[in-house]
């Protein structure tokens, strides 16, 4: 890639920097991450004509380079860089035709940096709707750079702005804005430059009062800590470097840029006093919800039956052409379900960012993050933090990942680590089961089935300790964030297909290929403890046969009960009887055991354990006969009934806060870019869930 122009994307937040970013690169994009930091680095080669590539790197939107965030430190050090090869050969700062005061901030500040850069207005085919006009050759001559007016929603100026990346060369790198520190204390700018003059005045003006850490000659050093004893000074100054620039701002456009008052639609903000009515507003984004929650549940159900059933006929293919031994069923077993582990959720993953795209695209997000963040900041989030926490209801998986919106990293932290409180659907079997053995089917006022209440119940106690977790995170969590709530309001638009297309294909790909190979390896290790175990395993199988010789079974239910010595004595049973001690005072043995180990591959595979330990004949009332046996299954100490209303209570609480699912922990390991995060929700996840079940256990018996 060194042959490659480097070229930096750079703007405020919905400029339409990431859509020109798509546009420039397509499907030749790479998502990794910023060295020490959890924010992504997208990456794409772009054509820009028949001889010259360029690698573009989409940075975060930022309001300046004065950074509030981690996100918008990026920007800082990535143009103040040790490495001059990390510095970009040339920078297009993506501005909004609408904004153009608000966003020349950054472009003034980026250009005293020296760094070519071209301004490219975007949205320009709003123009005539918003009565905007722009004398382009009188802002060209202001700024003393390249501007381009582009539309990447209808590809106007983008093969123009192609060209001008090509010939960045002949940009001139002088700033209009230069002259700032005369205008504020000519003396003591005049003594910053004479610390180095390998450095721009405005780059040690920076690492001054960023404390930005590059590479400095022990003079240099000695030089520029000369000026830090006076912040007081610098704090005044940088506010007047601000005003300054806001001035020479408003001279230029006052030139160059006009608005016709008369033509300028006011449909946005008709809009907006609905979207964000302090009524309204909250039953239209409640019923979006409802709309995308269902969605979830209704168009993936069809797919991901269809990825469940094709890996079981890809097992059953294997098994058949193959020959038997550990490799066809370490295939069959373990790789092949493993894989069908994390291709299954697919389906919920591209809807909900399908949905959340959409949302980004239109600018509606926006005006529910404005909504939200006064009611969510009270819990240590924002605004952005109700989506996770709702989508959560699907599939934590998908809605951890859409924590990414969140700017904030003690915020996005907080809601990555509440969010498998919420009830997902693959609890809903186990619920359906330990409901329907201890709840009666009885009805409230003859309205209100007693066992739906229980499940809504449950649904309610996830939200509300989600909550309470937040706020205990909140006051703990001892992490500098500057929490400032900053949102932008962009225009309504029409979404772009393009744009939509791919961000799910990112994101998907992104689960795919990162948290898949953490699931694989894990699914693969519980195939193993459960198909293999010490020397009593390799007799189980001759034992039962023996056994069961005359009782006049069938062959279908002396497979089941082989299935199920052999589980007994393999080292996953081996695990349930050590455990059952622990597990004991729950009200479990060591067969519930084996379910509470089994089901940390996902929180439904309880059910399928059970099956099994039980010798259930598998057939398509599988629930129902579950049900039965477990309801007939007896407790040997006690001679009551193993599943009464302590131990179902238990079990509800336990699977209520436990985190009990590996495909979660792999992608919070994925967002956070650490196992610390995922170790600590698992382990406060399961305290809390083994007290809160040992109490009810203990008070109900």
């Amino acid at each position: 890639m060194s042959n490659k122009l480097k070229v930096s994307l750079i703007g405020n937040p919905n400029t339409g920097k990431t859509s020109l970013f798509n546009e420039l690169t397509g499907l030749n994009q790479k998502v990794g991450n910023y060295p020490g930091v959890t924010v992504d680095k997208k990456q794409g080669v772009s054509k820009l004509n028949s001889t010259t590539s360029a690698l573009i790197t989409d940075l975060p939107g930022t309001y300046s380079i004065n950074p509030t965030s981690i996100d918008e430190s990026i920007v800082l050090k990535s143009l103040l860089s040790n490495n001059s090869n990390d510095i970009p050969d040339v920078i297009v700062l993506v501005a909004d035709v609408e904004n153009l005061k608000r966003n020349l901030l950054l472009f003034s500040q980026i250009q005293d940096l020296e760094i070519p850069v071209i301004l490219a207005v975007n949205m320009a085919d709003q123009m005539g709707k918003k009565g905007i006009s722009i004398d382009l050759d009188a802002l060209e001559t202001e700024l003393q750079t390249k501007v381009v007016l582009i539309s990447v929603r209808t590809k106007e100026g983008i093969q123009e702005l192609k060209q001008s990346i090509a010939d960045f060369s002949e940009l001139n790198t002088h700033s209009n804005f230069k002259s700032f520190n005369e205008k504020i204390d000519t003396e003591y700018f005049s003594s910053l430059e004479k610390v180095s003059s390998r450095f721009t005045i405005y780059e040690l003006w920076l690492m001054l009062t960023k404390n930005h850490d590059v590479k400095l000659l022990p003079e240099e050093i000695e030089g520029l800590n000369s000026f830090k004893k006076d912040v007081s000074k610098q704090k005044r100054y940088q506010h007047k470097e601000t005003i300054y620039r806001y001035q020479r701002i408003n001279e230029v456009l006052k030139k160059t840029y006009s608005v016709d008052k008369e033509k300028a639609s006011d449909l946005r903000s008709k809009l907006d006093k609905v979207f964000t009515h302090k009524i309204f507003g909250y039953v239209i984004f409640s019923g979006l919800l409802l709309l995308i929650f269902q969605s979830i549940f209704e168009w993936s159900s069809t797919p991901m039956d269809f990825i469940d059933g094709l890996f079981a006929d890809i097992a059953d293919y294997v098994k058949g052409i193959l020959p038997e031994g550990m490799f066809t069923d370490l295939l069959t077993e373990g790789v092949i379900p493993g894989i069908g582990g994390v291709v299954i959720f697919i389906p919920q993953i591209a809807i909900l960012f399908l949905f959340i795209a959409i949302l980004e695209e239109t600018g509606y997000m926006s005006r529910v993050v404005f909504l939200m963040d006064k009611i969510m900041r009270r819990f240590g989030m924002n605004g952005k933090s109700v989506i996770p926490l709702i989508s959560g209801t699907a599939c934590a998986i998908p809605a951890v990942m859409a924590a990414r919106t969140i700017s904030s990293w003690k915020e996005r932290l907080i809601t990555i680590l509440v969010t498998p409180f919420t009830t997902c659907a693959a609890r809903l079997p186990v619920y359906a089961i330990l409901i329907a053995l201890i709840i009666p089917n009885k009805k409230l006022f003859g309205i209100f089935s007693l066992q739906g209440l229980t499940l809504l119940g449950l649904y309610i106690l996830g939200f509300a300790t989600a909550v309470i977790a937040a706020i205990i995170l909140h006051k703990q969590l001892k992490i500098k964030s500057n929490s400032f709530f900053v949102v932008e309001m962009p225009d309504y638009k029409l979404p772009s297909a393009k744009n939509i297309f791919l961000e799910v294909f990112e994101k998907t790909k992104s689960f795919l290929f990162d948290a898949g190979k953490i699931i694989l390896a894990i699914s693969i290790i519980l195939w193993f403890l459960g198909s293999h175990g010490p020397s009593s395993f390799d007799n189980v199988e001759k034992e039962v046969t023996e056994k069961y010789a005359d009782a006049g079974i069938s062959e279908a239910e002396l497979e089941q009960k082989i299935a199920s010595g052999k589980l007994e004595n393999s080292y996953l049973g081996v695990m349930g009887k050590v455990i059952e001690p622990t597990v004991e005072p729950l009200g479990y043995d060591w067969k519930i055991g084996i379910g509470l180990i089994a089901s940390f591959a996902a929180r439904e595979v309880f059910v399928g354990t059970l099956a099994t330990i039980y010798s259930v004949e598998s057939d398509d009332d599988d629930t129902t006969t579950i049900k039965e046996r477990m309801a007939s299954e007896v407790n040997a100490k006690t001679g009551k009934k193993r599943f009464n209303f302590a131990t179902g209570i238990s079990l509800l609480l336990f699977y209520a806060f436990a985190m009990q699912c590996m495909a979660t922990l792999a992608i919070v390991k994925r967002e956070t870019k650490s196992w610390k995060w995922p170790m600590i929700q698992l382990i406060g996840m399961g305290v809390l869930a083994y007290v809160s079940a040992l109490i009810s256990y203990q008070i109900l018996s």
